[in-house]
């Protein structure tokens, strides 16, 4: 059987140990439970996860947005999230939006190798570059002088 978690033994009474991590998938159903859930209390976070929730704001769409971040922990790790908060406050654009964007940046998929066209459509002749081609478009009664009152209007 696979072990699912790991405490440290408590001995005594009235003590109750919690690890606010494996609460972390009933966040998204019920967000404003870690503003007052027992098990976020004095919930050590990296100083950027910290700072975070004040600079998002109050209220439960910014609990939902701090969730949201967190949610990435078990997928991308907590230095990772850490920095991405990090970059987003000193950018001053914080919102949940913008972290999960600078998470999904960093782990952008390479960019194919660049394929070179076969022979066949390779350019045999030099394309010149003649402007005096778009001359021959305009009207040929057009004098200089209105062309100079023309470009003045």
């Amino acid at each position: 059987m696979p072990v699912v978690a790991e405490h440290v033994r408590q001995f005594g009474r009235d003590h109750t140990i919690f690890d606010p991590w494996h609460y972390l998938p009933v966040l998204p159903r019920k967000p404003g439970a870690r503003r007052n859930g027992a098990p976020f209390q004095d919930w050590p976070l990296p100083p950027a996860l910290e700072r975070l929730p004040r600079a998002l704001g109050r209220g439960d769409e910014a609990d939902r947005a701090f969730v949201a971040v967190l949610a990435c922990v078990p997928r991308q790790g907590i230095e990772a999230v850490a920095a991405a908060c990090t970059q987003a406050l000193a950018a001053r654009t914080v919102s949940a939006e913008v972290v999960l964007n600078i998470l999904a940046r960093r782990h952008e998929p390479p960019r194919p190798d660049a394929i070179a066209p076969p022979a066949a459509l390779t350019l045999t002749v030099r394309a010149a570059a003649d402007c005096a081609r778009y001359d021959r478009l305009r009207p040929s009664d057009m004098t200089s002088a209105e062309e100079t009152e023309r470009a003045a209007a």
